[in-house]
Order: structure tokens, then sequence, then C-alpha cells
């Protein structure tokens, strides 16, 4: 079996997913416990575990969900992520999704605080999908309102916010969610600096649309198959 990333063994899948963990940390994409990934393994997900510390987290403490099951049944030691149900939403609704990660960035957040969407103010933007960085409307953690409500913001885009919690990126694999989210809080770190100063002059569509066609294909945009 070869799951998102290309790994044909499970236990070089979960290593791979905790060191992704880990990675949104030194990255500066996240603290403490907060946060979560998933990567989808054939028919299965593989997702980080609730509340354990990731400098001690283990691959087998990953775990591991059936697809097509929506009633929260997972196999391994430590119970998935509060946040398993808009993981399993969007691996089950959009195949071309390999990996998703959630994360509290502190601009995202904050913009997420203010209940605030990320317009076109940079051409970074075309990254994610779309013309803009959607806010979700805010519902409890870890209910199934909050999984609807993002899978709703994230239609047609790789990423959105969420109302007073954080914000998600969808990848084709692990590398490319955490690019996606080190660019996502760039992106929102720059935006509210232009807030300061009145606010940025907002790309029209013919400049974005110039910008999406010179993209393809570039850098991580697109993971090229073998």
């Amino acid at each position: 079996m070869a799951g998102a990333d290309g790994m044909h063994d499970e236990s070089s899948a979960r290593r791979a997913l905790v060191d992704a963990c880990r990675a949104m940390t030194s990255l500066g994409i996240n603290q403490g416990t907060a946060g979560n990934i998933s990567l989808r393994w054939g028919n299965r997900m593989l997702i980080s575990p609730s509340a354990i510390p990731y400098d001690e987290m283990m691959p087998d403490m990953v775990a591991s969900m059936p697809l097509e099951d929506d009633t929260g049944r997972w196999e391994g030691p430590c119970k998935p992520s509060t946040e398993w149900r808009f993981h399993h939403g969007i691996l089950c609704s959009r195949p071309e999704v390999g990996a998703v990660l959630h994360a509290h960035p502190v601009f995202c957040t904050a913009l997420a605080m203010a209940r605030r969407s990320i317009p076109s103010c940079h051409y970074m933007i075309t990254c994610f999908g779309g013309d803009d960085i959607r806010c979700a409307p805010y519902a409890t953690f870890g209910t199934a309102e909050l999984a609807e409500l993002a899978l709703s913001a994230l239609d047609g885009r790789k990423a959105c916010l969420l109302a007073n919690h954080g914000m998600v990126v969808c990848g084709t694999d692990l590398r490319q969610a955490l690019w996606l989210g080190v660019e996502l809080e760039t992106l929102a770190r720059q935006y509210w600096h232009s807030l300061q100063i009145g606010g940025p002059v907002l790309l029209s569509p013919r400049e974005l649309a110039e910008t999406r066609a010179r993209f393809q294909g570039y850098g991580l945009q697109e993971k090229q198959k073998p």
C-alpha cells in the first residue's frame, strides 16, 4: 500500500506524521498541544492523538480510523484528536487531498478572532485555490457543526480560517500541507500589518488570473507524479 506521500509501509507514514507535527512547532505555526495533522492511508485516516505533547509523541500513538465510518471508531492506544470530524470529512469529500493540517498560529488566529477573511491582498493567495481565504463561522471545537462549517469554507479552497479558533490547510501530502501552513500564516501576518497603515490595495480578478496561470506547476503548488 502507498500513502499520500508515496510511502509504502505504515510505520514510515506514522513517523512522517509525527515529524510533521513537530515541524509545525519549529516552523512557528503552532505551540503546545494545540493543532493536529491527518494523513490519508489507503481507505483509512492516520491522525495525531489527542493531548499528547509533540516531543513525547511516538509513531505507535498515532490513531488509525476507517474513512468509510463516521462514528469515531479508532484503532490504537491513544484517542484521536478531538478534531477528527473535520479531518475525516475533508479526506472523504476531497479525494485530491492527502493530508490535513490544523493549527493555531498567532496571526491566522488573530484574524479568526476578528472573524475576518483574508482578501486578495497578495498574489500568493492564489496558492490556496481562490481569490480569498474564507473565515468559517464559529462552532464549538470537535463538533459535527464545526466540521460542516469548515467543509463549506474550504469549498474550492485549500485553506480556511475557523472563527475564534485557528486555521485549516489541505495538501496533496504532508510536505505540501506544511508548506501551505507556513504560507498562510505569512499571508495573515502581512495582511495584519497592512491593516495598521490603512489596509491593502486589493488585486483585481485579472491580476489574480494572470498569477494563477503563471503558477501552474510551480514548486509545491502541484506535486508532479513520477
